[in-house]
């Protein structure tokens, strides 16, 4: 079975700075600076990368980061605040700041047979990972995207951005597409992995649908996604 065939390919020079098991987040009593409501587009709109990291109270709706943190949906029954903050990572694109995932093409939660695949390029921290047709790329700050389990690996608190190129043949979708909830969908010889600083999508042959925290927008030649790390602290 192609799941059990793939080892993901990192760059020599990564460095995890956050393992499972260590600890994350600061024990505070401090008031937060800013409350937020609303998803994870709402909470990138609040991050100034040109000031100090804002300790926020965030009440997520529709928030895929918030569930990575395993911060309760607004709609819910919140249980009470912890008395954590956490040191969270954005991303800086060429439509803004992003707090949890860019998708470049199809979204894999949406991925069918008849989704063509088309030219593109994809350079992570300088050095290239793939170059050749592809229908998805995906850059990721946290570990759910679209509400799935899509990056397993992702932490938003690493320093570090996650990346995928889907080159699925048409027959292998939907399988992929039902293995996404529980995150298995991974390793894939046609799901190509990395984990970097600073993302460079280029050499595209066609305008491309891009979802920055679910916001629409197109990318005409090439796109760009770094890091910026511990942009903003939230309290939970």
């Amino acid at each position: 079975e192609v799941w059990s065939q793939h080892r993901a390919w990192y760059p020599h020079e990564a460095r995890i700075v956050i393992k499972p098991g260590d600890e994350w987040g600061t024990p505070t009593d401090a008031t937060p600076d800013i409350e937020i409501r609303g998803d994870d587009s709402e909470l990138a709109a609040s991050v100034d990368l040109t000031s100090p990291a804002r300790l926020v109270r965030f009440h997520p709706v529709g928030s895929d980061l918030a569930r990575a943190v395993g911060l309760a949906q607004a709609t819910s029954d919140r249980p009470p605040l912890r008395g954590i903050e956490l040191p969270i990572d954005a991303m800086t694109t060429d439509f803004g700041v992003a707090m949890n995932s860019v998708v470049i093409g199809t979204a894999p939660t949406r991925l069918r047979a008849g989704h063509g695949r088309h030219a593109v390029t994809v350079v992570v921290d300088g050095r290239t990972l793939f170059t050749g047709t592809a229908t998805t790329v995906v850059v990721a700050n946290g570990q759910f995207v679209d509400g799935a389990d899509l990056v397993p690996r992702g932490h938003p608190g690493d320093g570090r951005l996650e990346v995928q190129v889907y080159a699925l043949a048409p027959g292998e979708r939907r399988q992929m597409r039902q293995r996404l909830p529980a995150g298995s969908h991974l390793p894939h010889p046609r799901i190509v992995v990395a984990s970097g600083r600073s993302i460079q999508i280029s050499r595209l042959d066609r305008a491309w649908p891009v979802l920055v925290d679910r916001r629409p927008f197109r990318v005409e030649h090439e796109l760009t996604v770094t890091v910026a790390p511990e942009a903003v602290r939230l309290l939970i």
